[in-house]
């Protein structure tokens, strides 16, 4: 059965946040200024971004499960449509707001919604497509006449100096910093956003739909280590000790072990090639796609320094497609995770620039421990 895409809509909380703001927003640990922040910017090439935290009081004014229900809010799929239509709602995050019950029942939750079906989905950046996959095979099998995907992540909530500041501060700051580098780099990286999607077997009338044609999800975890993670510190030989491993939870708070950290250098040895390289050989074989039949490509990367990299990385593959026909928000919407491609599939589908009969490719690599999906899309 086919299947649509009616609607797309996008939440990012309050005001947007310059690259002058960030540390007067999230905080200074112990009042000291990071010292690779001007670093990662530049590399980075994001100049504004959006955290669901007040300004005022500099507490958190919205939940993860909150953001996601933003969104969903924002949907308009039909005339008349209400939120008690959903009849399957999928929703994917990187760390939900509580351990348990699962996310999609929060966002439910969130939203007052009728009984209906759940799905919560985890991962980090791919939850958001395993949501995304798991609506549009709902609606593909004839399980749900429509189903609502959601990504979401409040990054802030880990990121913010209130995080580390029971870590101990060293007065030598500057051979020693409070932050460990894992867990710093990314406090210049993420931000907060809510995404959703509206799936059906039928398409809009009188305006432009998006059909599905597949999804393409490969995963090299059996062959790599992690590379992003949050609730366990890796060891010297590359094992990941969890939480729930360590005799108490104060031992978990006092080594950090709740932070969100990244393995940068794995990453940059290891991203590209494995999710473009190969991925894109194995995607392009599987589905008989040529780079010349797409119009459009959104690829979610967390940095501009990834840029030129996968471009000549798809030119070693013979599946170059030239900047012109390239659209990311990563510069004024920040990278947020899981909800990146929906903010930026959001932006496209309302701006007015897509023709009937063009491709969409979506292009979502994840770190955690090496995944990636590729997404077709037809504008009808």
């Amino acid at each position: 059965m086919e299947v649509y895409i009616n609607d797309i809509a996008a939440f990012l909380p309050n005001e947007p946040v310059d690259n002058t703001e960030i540390e007067d927003v999230l905080g200074k640990v112990h009042g000291n200024r990071s010292r690779i922040k001007s670093m990662v910017l530049k590399n980075n090439g994001i100049q504004k971004r959006y955290y669901a935290i007040d300004r005022k009081t500099g507490k958190l004014n919205y939940t993860n499960a909150g953001l996601a229900a933003e969104a969903v809010k924002r949907l308009n799929p039909s005339e008349n449509f209400k939120i008690n239509d959903i009849q399957c709602l999928c929703s994917g995050t990187t760390i939900a707001d509580v351990i348990a019950p699962g996310h999609g029942l929060m966002v439910a939750g969130e939203l007052g919604i009728g009984p209906c079906e759940v799905i919560s989905t985890s991962g980090i950046c791919l939850s958001g497509v395993t949501s995304f996959k798991a609506a549009w095979a709902n609606v593909a099998l004839g399980l749900s006449e429509n189903a609502v995907a959601t990504a979401s992540e409040l990054a802030s909530s880990l990121i913010r100096s209130d995080f580390f500041e029971h870590l101990p501060n060293d007065p030598d700051f500057k051979n020693h910093p409070v932050v460990a580098f894992e867990s710093d780099f990314l406090r210049w990286m993420l931000s907060d956003a809510g995404g959703a999607i509206f799936f059906s077997g039928k398409k809009n009338a009188g305006r432009k739909s998006l059909r599905v044609e597949w999804i393409e999800h490969v995963s090299y975890a059996g062959q790599m280590d992690v590379c992003m993670y949050a609730g366990g510190m890796k060891t010297p030989e590359g094992k990941v000790t969890g939480w729930r491993e360590l005799d108490s939870l104060q031992e978990a708070i006092d080594k950090n072990f709740l932070a969100l950290k990244q393995d940068t250098e794995v990453l940059g040895d290891h991203v590209v090639r494995l999710t473009v390289n190969e991925a894109l050989t194995r995607t392009a074989q599987r589905r008989k796609i040529k780079p010349e039949e797409i119009d459009w490509y959104l690829p979610h990367y967390s940095s501009e320094f990834f840029r030129d990299k996968i471009h000549d990385a798809m030119a070693e593959v013979n599946f170059k497609i030239p900047y012109e026909r390239w659209f990311t928000n990563l510069a004024y919407k920040g990278n947020t995770g899981a909800a990146s491609i929906y903010v930026m599939l959001e932006e496209l589908f309302h701006s007015g620039k897509l023709k009937e009969g063009q491709k969409i490719l979506c292009y979502i690599p994840e770190s955690g421990r090496f995944s990636v999906a590729y997404i077709l899309l037809t504008v009808v």
